[in-house]
């Protein structure tokens, strides 16, 4: 199997490369850091750092890279079997264009194999997303081709990984949590889904897509923020303040509701899925900063994501959400001077007022009663 995948960061390595070379996979990363291409093409190996209760060091072996706007990144969707990503929602427009030419070009070679694209990025459907942008390049009369023999796959995909350790000098080092989980839908592959374990397949995404962002994503976001309102550090910091626990687990117990009544999951389970998530938050062996976790507050209060998405099913199905209250009012007082959209927020807040602000970015009704009790907790907060 020959595989190319988008993103030699920390996920590209850690996470969803390691899976395809264990799967025995060909892998050759795409990348625009000549540092790390130049490191992976010389040792074609690294080491992943899995820590946890049993701590090991696992090697990914047999790797190559590229440059990802390269004619040699064309080539290799000209033959690969399976091409994945993980690259950041904002960067997937970019590598779009690779990936309409590297389509022609296997069309024009005349490979009818099937072609399976997957993008494993923290958002929801970003394949389809990828797929928009990759058919915006496409010439209209290839476009009948990539449909019959390319399948984009949706996925949801599952890692905390932090960046490498301060002071390391290794820019291949990379440290993941022993959980993993990468669930993708099956009904969207062209030919016959690839065996990689670890990837599980399911004919009802969305469910998994949103247990996922309704509880990991929206306890993770809301955990960074009110540590950042507390003074800590770290998001183990965070979760062990048991003021910041009551209302992250009661945000995710809220969400959970919505789950509940609109895919029916068991409730048992659930209540020990989100008591994993919190025990993962606890991790000794992740040093993970709040202020990396909350970066993007605009885009995580958008209508589609972790914060709002879970409230709006509050709301359709009338149940309480005032934990999922307290995330967002600490997402509006989300500050860092290393992130351009938490710049971006305090000019909004400024500008137009903050329930002005909320309702802009959320897409909920200003004069709602949600906007209204948001604002008044984040009021609050600011008085504190």
């Amino acid at each position: 199997m020959k595989a190319l995948h988008f993103g030699a960061g920390n996920i590209g390595r850690g996470f969803i490369g390691k899976l395809l070379s264990d799967a025995q996979a060909e892998l050759t990363f795409a990348d625009v850091n000549q540092t790390v291409l130049d490191l992976l093409n010389s040792r074609k190996s690294y080491q992943v750092h899995v820590v946890g209760e049993q701590e090991r060091v696992e090697p990914v072996n047999n790797v190559s890279a590229v440059n990802s706007g390269s004619e040699e990144a064309v080539a290799l969707i000209a033959e690969a079997d399976i091409v994945t990503t993980a690259v950041g929602p904002q960067i997937l427009g970019k590598i779009a264009g690779t990936i309409a030419k590297g389509l022609i070009k296997r069309h024009q070679q005349g490979n009818n194999q099937p072609l399976n694209i997957i993008a494993c990025e923290n958002m929801v459907r970003g394949t389809s997303q990828l797929k928009q942008h990759v058919f915006d390049a496409l010439p209209q009369d290839e476009q009948a081709w990539v449909e019959q023999h390319v399948g984009f796959v949706d996925s949801a995909v599952d890692r905390i990984v932090p960046p490498a350790e301060a002071g390391s000098s290794d820019p291949l080092e990379v440290t993941v949590e022993t959980f993993s989980e990468w669930i993708v839908d099956q009904t969207q592959f062209k030919g016959q889904p690839p065996a990689i374990a670890g990837m599980e397949l399911t004919a009802n995404l969305m469910a998994f897509v949103e247990r996922k962002l309704f509880t990991l994503n929206t306890g993770h976001a809301i955990t960074a923020y009110l540590g950042q309102q507390a003074g800590l550090q770290t998001i183990r910091d965070a979760i062990l303040d048991p003021a910041i626990r009551r209302v992250v687990k009661g945000a995710m117990e809220e969400s959970g509701a919505v789950l509940i009544k609109r895919y029916g999951f068991d409730t048992a389970k659930h209540a020990a899925y989100i008591d994993k998530i919190l025990s993962r938050f606890e991790n000794p062996y992740l040093h993970d900063d709040v202020e990396r976790v909350g970066r993007q507050p605009l885009r995580k209060l958008s209508a589609g994501d972790r914060l709002i998405k879970p409230l709006l099913g509050t709301l359709e199905y009338g149940l309480p959400h005032a934990n999922l209250i307290q995330g967002i009012a600490a997402a509006m007082s989300y500050r860092s001077e290393q992130d351009p959209q938490a710049k971006e927020l305090v000019e909004l807040l400024a500008e137009l007022g903050p329930k002005a602000a909320l309702a802009q970015i959320s897409g909920l009704p200003a004069e709602s009663e949600v906007v209204e009790q948001a604002i008044a907790v984040y009021n609050a907060m600011q008085r504190q």
